[in-house]
C-alpha cells in the first residue's frame, strides 16, 4: 500500500471562498470511513485558511468540538467555514464537512490569545510510564487486519492491551509516533491528529474484531513549546469512565514528545460487539 504523508495531503488542498477541498486516500481509511483525526485536521486547516489569515501569530487553537455524523469515504471532501464570533481574545469558528452532498461532520474551533492574569501557572507532569518504549513490542501493520491509517503509525502499549486481545483493562497507556512526520505540519495540527489515534480501551475486552465508531469528541489543547520535536514519541493515557448499552464514555490525556501536556480529550464511542 502506498502511503501519503499528512503534509502531502495538506499541500494538495484546494482553497476557495470560505471553502477548502481535501482528498482522502485509501491509506488514511479506518474501515469504510476516514480516520476521524484526519477529518478534524482538515477542518482546523480549513478554519485557518478561511478565517485565520488576518489573525495575530499568538492565536492558537484552544478547543475543538467534533460531531461525526456520517462516514467520510475515500475521495474529495469539502469543508465550509463560518466565523461565529471574533472577540478581543476568543474567536469561535464553525466547519461543516460535506461529501457527495451529505453532511459528514460538524466542528467548532475555539481559538484564543493569551491574556493577562494573576493566576499562577500549573503545568502537569507526565507520569513515568510502566515500561519504556525500547522494552515494548512493535505491532507491524498488516493489511486487512488493522485499519489502513495505522500504517502511518508506530504504536506501543505500555499499559493495557491492544484491541481484540481479550484484556480486561479499562485503561491504556500508549506510546505513539507518526512514521512520516515532517516539519511542514504545525504543532496544532499534529496535536489534533495524535489525540485521536488511540483506540478505545474498551476494544481490548473483545477477543475478535468488533466495530466501533466515535460519535462526539471534545478536545482541549495546550500550547506546546516552539522547540518541541513533533516527530518523536507522543503518549496517550486513556481511561474508560463508563460503558453501557453499546456506548462508551472515555477520557484521554495526550503528552508531547517533550513531556508537555498537549491535550485533554473526552469522547463518546459506540461499540457494536
Amino acid at each position: 500500500m502506498n502511503l501519503t504523508p499528512l503534509s502531502t495531503l495538506l499541500a494538495r488542498r484546494i482553497r476557495g471562498d470560505g471553502r477548502t477541498t481535501f482528498d482522502v486516500p485509501d491509506d488514511w481509511l479506518q474501515g469504510r470511513t476516514s480516520f476521524g483525526g484526519l477529518v478534524s485536521v482538515f477542518a482546523v486547516q480549513a478554519m485557518r485558511d478561511a478565517a485565520g489569515a488576518s489573525w495575530p501569530a499568538g492565536v492558537t487553537l484552544r478547543a475543538l468540538q467534533t460531531n461525526f455524523i456520517a462516514p467520510v469515504e475515500a475521495g474529495a471532501l469539502d469543508v465550509t467555514v463560518q466565523v461565529l464570533r471574533e472577540g478581543r481574545n476568543i474567536r469561535q469558528v464553525q466547519a461543516l464537512v460535506r461529501q457527495r452532498d451529505a453532511t459528514c461532520a460538524l466542528m467548532v474551533g475555539v481559538f484564543g490569545t493569551d491574556r493577562e492574569t494573576t493566576l499562577a501557572p500549573l503545568h502537569p507532569v507526565r507520569p513515568v510510564p510502566a515500561r519504556s518504549i525500547d522494552d515494548l513490542p512493535q505491532h507491524p501493520f498488516t493489511a486487512g487486519r488493522r485499519p489502513n491509517f495505522t500504517a502511518h503509525l508506530d504504536m506501543r502499549w505500555a499499559e493495557g492491551g491492544p484491541p481484540f486481545s481479550g484484556s480486561p483493562d479499562w485503561q491504556a497507556s500508549i506510546h505513539l509516533r507518526l512514521i512520516d512526520a515532517d516539519d511542514a505540519v504545525s504543532a496544532e495540527l499534529m496535536t489534533v491528529l495524535m489525540a485521536d489515534v488511540s483506540p478505545s480501551p474498551a476494544l481490548s475486552h473483545f477477543s475478535a474484531p468488533a466495530p466501533a465508531s466515535s460519535v462526539s469528541w471534545a478536545l482541549e489543547l495546550r500550547r506546546l513549546p516552539e522547540t518541541e520535536t513533533l516527530g518523536g514519541w507522543w503518549r496517550a493515557d486513556n481511561r474508560v469512565v463508563a460503558a453501557e448499552g453499546g456506548y462508551v464514555n472515555q477520557q484521554s490525556m495526550l503528552w508531547s514528545p517533550g513531556g508537555t501536556l498537549a491535550a485533554l480529550a473526552y469522547q463518546v464511542v459506540t461499540v457494536y460487539g
